[in-house]
């Protein structure tokens, strides 16, 4: 089929932006500063809130048989007749969408983006992120080398990140990445996250105490918190603490709140984006401590990945950084040359340390979560369109199996692209282990760091000291943590955007059938649960917090990292999903579910 004399025309402006065919269309399309909203939808009659794709080019194209934009060849076929498919509407509304849901991003605002000032209070910048540059003997970096990153930071120039003056052999992982433009989704400034606690605050300190608990209760069966008296003094320190904001019951931690995830947003009353609003996620208090879905066997078409996992043997040879030496040699970014000594017997997360080790590299864990759902029918979003439908059903295009993995595929770097920017463009916060070193420094060193005497007075730092014979903060992992700083948690990003995509996915209140719990007398098996009713949307709100609960278990993470990290994944994935809606051909409403906070949501 030859092309039209508009097919031509189009292609002339579209070639020629000089044309004047081509000025008209950008008159009445573009404005002064972009694209103008309002002639935008009345020249394409597109996007009502229910509808974005039906009906999308309106009349600006004839459907004529003598249409100004394609000459359709028509084939008669009983009653009706068989069109050719109009490939130029088809084009442009691809166009129109793509323009639309840049418009739509665009008209975010941007909102503040307070830090907690600590980077400009001190000098020496021992309360910022600077692992993996050279350092003194007290751990305090050299201000020239710290200039060199904060100079590719601030140029982004990407020769002067090869110009970084690192103090070891570990590379920086990925500064540059936040600075890549997402094609889907929101931009990495328009998210909003409170900024963390102050170096010298007691918020700090008591996200200290708590992490030096969780070095001290690693080999600690998560079934034997009720029993244990380690775990009764943690929860004793932690209930004498106000500035505490992890998950409480009746407003006192408990055994079955101990290590569980919260979540922190922007408290949206105050405009200046430094309040935080502290949330427990729906279903993370019920049942058993570790989620359902990283118990389960996952059917992978005709194979099957067993949840049982390689462990961390107990005790203190598979604890790092306690020796100073070792502790500087690491923040300078060097190897301490130690390795994990792993239990040949693999078995389900049943410890503490069990958790560490799942959260060091991960696994399924979402994508398994995916494929556990499909295999217990868990029915999908009762939005779906093709739920009610007739005579069709979804398929790897939209609205199935196999479109919802793609999108659960592609989010998690959408989401590191945001933490990121958090990370090296805006905060820069310490990781515990640097903390840690201050803290060392002033009991062992004679130095003088602000540092809250909450954590010098504390329970957990005294049995540090007489367990392990350091006031650092032991680490599950030899390496410490990665070569970016702490807040917000990338894993956490991670896990936040996918469990709100599968969320949206599936029916979030299906009861899980046959729900389960490690044997606590042989952890390689299982036990039938028969507590409190457990739902697809709290055991994937529990898988979330668990994966990042669990790097503060090995010492990388701060809570408030991956409370902050959870919304911030959040917010991606509901962008995500905002944009991918634009495209759709279905009748469909929106995607609608429970947000971490409890709210309901529709996209």
């Amino acid at each position: 089929m030859q092309p039209s004399q508009a097919d031509r025309q189009e292609q002339n402006e579209t070639t020629n932006p000089q044309s004047r065919g081509s000025k008209k269309r950008r008159g009445r399309l573009f404005g002064q500063d972009g694209v103008s909203r309002r002639s935008f939808i009345s020249h394409a009659g597109l996007f009502t809130a229910t509808s974005v794709v039906t009906g999308i080019i309106g009349s600006s194209f004839s459907g004529s048989k003598q249409g100004d934009i394609a000459q359709a060849r028509e084939i008669a076929q009983g009653r009706y007749r068989v069109r050719d498919f109009n490939y130029i509407k088809f084009r442009q509304q691809a166009f129109q969408v793509r323009l639309q849901a840049a418009q739509n991003n665009r008209q975010i605002e941007i909102p503040p983006h307070p830090t907690n000032g600590d980077e400009e209070r001190y000098a020496n910048k021992i309360a910022t992120d600077t692992r993996g540059l050279p350092h003194d003997q007290r751990g305090e970096v050299d201000l020239q080398a710290y200039d060199s990153l904060t100079r590719a930071l601030t140029t982004q120039n990407p020769d002067d990140y090869e110009r970084i003056i690192l103090g070891g052999t570990r590379k920086l992982v990925n500064p540059q990445g936040p600075l890549a433009i997402s094609l889907e989704g929101i931009n990495a400034s328009q998210i909003a996250v409170p900024p963390p606690p102050t170096l010298d605050s007691g918020e700090q300190a008591v996200e200290a105490i708590e992490l030096y608990w969780q070095a001290l209760l690693r080999d600690v069966p998560f079934n034997r918190f009720e029993q244990d008296p380690n775990v009764a003094a943690a929860i004793a320190e932690l209930n004498s603490l106000p500035e505490f904001r992890g998950p409480k019951q009746n407003g006192f931690v408990t055994p079955q709140t101990l290590f569980r995830g919260s979540v922190i947003y922007v408290d949206q009353r105050d405009r200046s984006g430094r309040t935080a609003k502290y949330v427990t996620p729906p279903g993370v208090l019920d049942g058993p401590h570790i989620s359902q879905f990283l118990l389960r066997e996952i059917p992978y078409n005709t194979q099957f990945i067993s949840p049982l996992i390689r462990t961390a043997l107990a005790g203190r040879d598979n604890d790092f950084l306690t020796n100073y030496n070792e502790w500087l040699t690491v923040q300078n970014g060097g190897s301490s040359g130690k390795s994990i000594k792993f239990d040949p017997t693999r078995r389900f997360v049943f410890t503490v340390r069990d958790l560490s080790e799942l959260s060091r590299i991960g696994g399924a864990l979402f994508f398994g979560a995916l494929l556990i759902l499909n295999s217990i029918s868990a029915p999908l979003n009762p939005g779906n369109p093709y739920i009610n439908s007739k005579t069709q059903v979804g398929s790897a295009a939209t609205f199935a199996s196999a479109h919802f993995q793609a999108l659960l595929n592609l989010a998690p770097s959408r989401a590191i692209r945001a933490s990121y920017w958090q990370k090296f463009y805006v905060h820069r916060r310490l990781r515990p282990e640097a903390y840690g070193g201050l803290v060392y420094n002033n009991l062992v060193n004679g130095t003088s760091y602000p540092i809250n005497s909450q954590v010098f007075n504390s329970t957990a730092l005294a049995r540090t000291f007489s367990t392990f014979g350091t006031y650092l903060l032991p680490h599950a992992y030899p390496e410490g943590a990665p070569l970016h700083s702490s807040y917000t948690g990338g894993a956490a990003s991670i896990a936040g955007v996918q469990a709100t995509l599968l969320k949206a996915f599936f029916n979030e209140n299906f009861v899980i059938p046959n729900p389960v719990e490690p044997d606590p007398n042989d952890p390689t098996k299982l036990l039938p649960y028969s507590g409190a009713v457990l739902t697809v949307g709290g055991e994937l709100n529990k898988l979330a917090t668990n994966y990042y609960i669990g790097r503060g278990h090995g010492g990388i993470h701060w809570r408030s990292d991956g409370a902050a990290g959870l919304a911030l994944g959040e917010e991606v994935a509901i962008s995500i999903l905002r944009d991918e809606r634009l495209g759709y051909n279905e009748r469909f409403s929106g995607f609608t579910f429970t947000k971490f906070d409890g709210t309901r949501v529709t996209v």
